[in-house]
């Protein structure tokens, strides 16, 4: 049951310095310096890049509707999610690279599962970060071409002007712990523990979140992108359990430069413990190369922290890129 009055008095808070956003624990802010220290000691080289089997999920069984929650991993942390008429999609990125330019920066090894065009009618987005890894312009202009006005963004806050900016229609822009409600969906927005940014001049100037999403009989968590902090046992005193989370497992070695901003598999597990969450998907790993970790590591790394931590590997599942797996309501 959620914890409406906890809820006002942690939204009235502003997490905020009057200059940039704050992470709601202290983090260390690893700069430039840092940077060049993790790249020395990696002698500039990045875990080889691999490839994954990739299915492809059929567009007609896609755009029949789905009594139970559906979920298709397209890769990284685009899922689509479909549930009671809706179709929603995870901080989408279909380019080839998460990059500024179409040239440089980190290349897919998996390509995407479906295409815009591919998609069912989409109804709703959540954007986590504006990092170019979670917040795709291309995929951005493809979506507001393909369906237009009919789309509603929820975005954290600062992230809804440079939607607008791209002639996105409707935004629904919200601060940490505030929420509102979508047809029959509420939507909360809550704080995850990493950063923002996506030029050398605008760190931190947009915030960052999680969402959760409260159908009448059933309940969604999207970690986006983070660090682990004891912020997930306060979202899950004050919202209950959850039935499902999408979290991060990957992107986390050197741990001394990652661990403020990306959580390990471990981390994942104890979230999902945090969270009560019936179940848990996996999600950011397998589709670029971003770190130092090979590629194949994290789930088999999800699958040690599992066994230590005492939780059934049937509670945290990693799907395959393009698989999709429907979760009854109510099922353990």
């Amino acid at each position: 049951m959620t914890d409406w009055a906890r809820l006002e008095q942690l939204a009235a808070e502003r997490p905020h310095d009057g200059q940039r956003y704050l992470n709601r624990y202290p983090t260390p802010d690893h700069g430039l310096a840092d940077f060049l220290r993790w790249q020395r000691q990696s002698r500039g080289r990045f875990a080889a890049p691999m490839s994954f089997p990739l299915r492809r999920p059929d567009p007609v069984e896609l755009a029949s509707p789905a009594p139970q929650p559906r979920f298709t991993w397209i890769g990284h942390a685009t899922y689509l999610i479909q549930y009671r008429g809706w179709n929603l999609l995870t901080d989408p990125v279909f380019s080839e690279r998460c990059s500024p330019v179409s040239f440089l920066g980190p290349k897919r090894t998996v390509a995407p599962a479906l295409t815009v065009d591919e998609l069912p009618t989409i109804d709703a987005v959540l954007v986590s970060h504006n990092h170019y890894d979670h917040l795709d312009k291309d995929a951005v202009a493809a979506l507001n071409h393909r369906f237009g006005d009919r789309l509603t963004w929820f975005a954290p806050q600062g992230v809804g002007a440079w939607l607008r900016r791209r002639k996105v229609a409707r935004v629904v822009e919200l601060s940490w712990w505030q929420h509102q409600r979508h047809r029959e969906v509420d939507a909360f927005c809550l704080p995850a523990q990493h950063f923002s940014g996506r030029g050398p001049r605008d760190r931190n100037r947009t915030l960052w979140c999680s969402w959760r999403l409260n159908w009448p009989d059933f309940s969604l968590f999207f970690a986006g992108d983070t660090g682990y902090a004891p912020v997930f046992g306060e979202i899950g005193e004050v919202l209950g359990p959850v039935d499902v989370a999408l979290l991060p497992i990957g992107a986390y070695q050197p741990r001394w430069f990652m661990a403020p901003v990306h959580v390990d598999p471990a981390e994942a597990v104890r979230i999902h413990r945090d969270l009560d969450a019936r179940h848990s998907l996996a999600m950011h790993w397998g589709t670029f190369v971003l770190t130092d970790e090979p590629m194949d590591e994290p789930p088999q790394a999800l699958a040690r922290a599992l066994a230590d931590q005492g939780v059934p590997a049937r509670a945290f599942r990693v799907p395959g890129h393009g698989q999709t797996l429907t979760l009854p309501v109510g099922a353990q």
